[in-house]
Order: C-alpha cells, then sequence, then structure tokens
C-alpha cells in the first residue's frame, strides 16, 4: 500500500529529474556563452537545450538493443554451441585474411608512396565487428548451460 510520504517522495524525485532535463544557453552581449538550469539575466540570447541521457543509473532497454535474450531451450542451445564456434573460427580467419589490402584500397600520396584509404578501415571495422559478435554468442550460449 503507498502512503501519502511515499506518493510524495515519488513525485518529488520525477519533479527532480523532468527539471534537470532542461538547459539554458545563454550568450552575453561580449560573445561569452553560459550553460545553466536558468537564463542568464542580461544575456542577449537565450536558448533552451535538452540535457543528454544520464551515464550513470538505470537505464531502459530498447527492443532494438535486446537482441534475442530469450532463453533458448537447453536442446537448441547445445545444437547451436557447435555452429555458433564454427561461426566464430570463420570470423576470425576472415578478420586475419583481411588484413591485406584489396585492389583499390590504397591510394598514392604526393611524395611517391601510398596510404590505406578510408574504405580499407571500415572494412577492418565491420571484420571486426562480425568476429566480436560471434565470441560474444559463443560466450552467451556457454555461460546458458
Amino acid at each position: 500500500m503507498i502512503t501519502r510520504t511515499m506518493l510524495f517522495t515519488l513525485l518529488l524525485a520525477g519533479a527532480s529529474v523532468a527539471a534537470a532535463q532542461t538547459l539554458y544557453k545563454s550568450t552575453m552581449p561580449d560573445g561569452k556563452v553560459s550553460y545553466g538550469e536558468k537564463p542568464v539575466p542580461g544575456a542577449k540570447k537565450v536558448e533552451t537545450i535538452e540535457a543528454p541521457p544520464a551515464k550513470t543509473g538505470v537505464t531502459l532497454v530498447r527492443p532494438e538493443e535486446k537482441r534475442n535474450e530469450r532463453a533458448l531451450p537447453a536442446a537448441a542451445q547445445q545444437s547451436e554451441l557447435p555452429q555458433a564456434r564454427q561461426n566464430l573460427q570463420k570470423a576470425q580467419a576472415a578478420l586475419e585474411a583481411g588484413k591485406e589490402p584489396l585492389p583499390g584500397e590504397r591510394t598514392g600520396t604526393a611524395g611517391g608512396s601510398s596510404r590505406l584509404t578510408d574504405a580499407y578501415f571500415e572494412r577492418q571495422k565491420g571484420l571486426a565487428a562480425a568476429a566480436e559478435a560471434a565470441r560474444k554468442r559463443v560466450e552467451q550460449l556457454e555461460t546458458a548451460r
């Protein structure tokens, strides 16, 4: 049963969170910019800014972030683990094999040498992300045993 004190405390906590989410950017006549919870008196321009989300505390998990965290039946987990390990090996092999630049991933410089292009580094990031995802899946299946 919620008492009046508990209800008041919850309302007060909600109000403080809502108040903390509004920031003001005040631009002074001399060009200096000040940020605060209240507009600075005498500012020639005041903008309202929404505060960034908190870095600590409880955060909600959005559905797109929740990557199939439903528990699989034990039999399905056991049959999926060898495949996940094989996928991890393939991803690690692709990462290792992909270190050498592909045609078009190197460009010449004015000094006569060459440098790697952004496409090379994007491909490397993709290969590393695939290997990391495969590693996490194996760990997830192993800890679910």
